[in-house]
């Protein structure tokens, strides 16, 4: 299975062993939407939500989220998660919100898992909270758009 470094020699899954590389400060940052009906992006922008502060509370599950991600993920290495930030902006345009989240870590393998799960746990935080008023909202658009640290360096998504 060239390439793919989850899967040994004969092609049975296995987690990498990180223990040879050196320590080096990570980053990732990634990036998703929750699509809703006009309405419903209403009723979470003025805080009317039967629930509660859905943007404050999907936050916190972001950042949960991020630091669950070994939990979640078969075979992500569980990392010292130094630093996680979850920004859910208000889209008029969509309507609905985009997320955003950054992990920081000193480590020996990057954190682009637990970047991506803080955006997805966010989202469906997201959609849980606000379902008794619109269960055709939409999550997508999730993926990396940043990375750096380790041996591959830097990368920016276009």
């Amino acid at each position: 299975m060239s390439g793919l470094t989850h899967f040994d020699a004969s092609g049975n899954a296995h987690m990498v062993d990180v223990s040879d590389k050196p320590e080096t400060a990570r980053v990732a940052t990634a990036e998703g939407w929750v699509k809703m009906e006009r309405e419903t992006f209403e009723i979470i922008i003025e805080g009317r939500a039967a629930k509660g502060d859905v943007i404050g509370i999907a936050r916190l599950a972001g950042i949960m989220g991020a630091k669950k991600t070994p939990d979640l993920i078969p075979l992500c290495h569980p990392l010292p998660v130094s630093k996680v930030s979850v920004d859910l902006r208000p889209d008029p345009s969509l309507p609905g919100l985009r997320i955003e989240a950054t992990v920081k870590t000193t480590g020996r393998t990057g954190v682009e898992m637990e970047a991506l799960t803080a955006v997805s746990t966010a989202a469906l935080t997201v959609y849980d909270m606000a379902k008794a008023v619109d269960r055709g909202m939409q999550i997508g658009g999730m993926r990396v758009i940043l990375k750096d640290g380790g041996k591959s360096g830097l990368y920016e998504a276009s």
